[in-house]
């Protein structure tokens, strides 16, 4: 288990700023949650919200991610469907 022993270590694992931060209603996990999401639409907008905020040079990175959970979200409700 990890203790956190400083303030700035625990503002990277809850509620980090680059997720938006405690203070914000919109924080990503705040919002799958409510949406009730699940796991792939939930990194969908994990990495849309978050695009470009962690590092600005990893902002098309992200949403590649983004992308790419949205596809594997379309390909498992196609299988099901067939």
């Amino acid at each position: 288990m990890l203790v956190m022993d400083n303030q700035k270590n625990k503002e990277q694992v809850n509620h980090p700023t680059h997720y938006g931060g405690e203070d914000n209603l919109y924080e990503a996990i705040k919002v799958i949650d409510a949406w009730d999401l699940g796991f792939s639409l939930g990194n969908t907008v994990k990495y849309i919200s978050r695009a470009g905020k962690k590092d600005p040079q990893k902002e098309l990175e992200d949403l590649n991610k983004a992308l790419w959970y949205l596809q594997h979200h379309i390909e498992t409700i196609k299988k099901k469907q067939y």
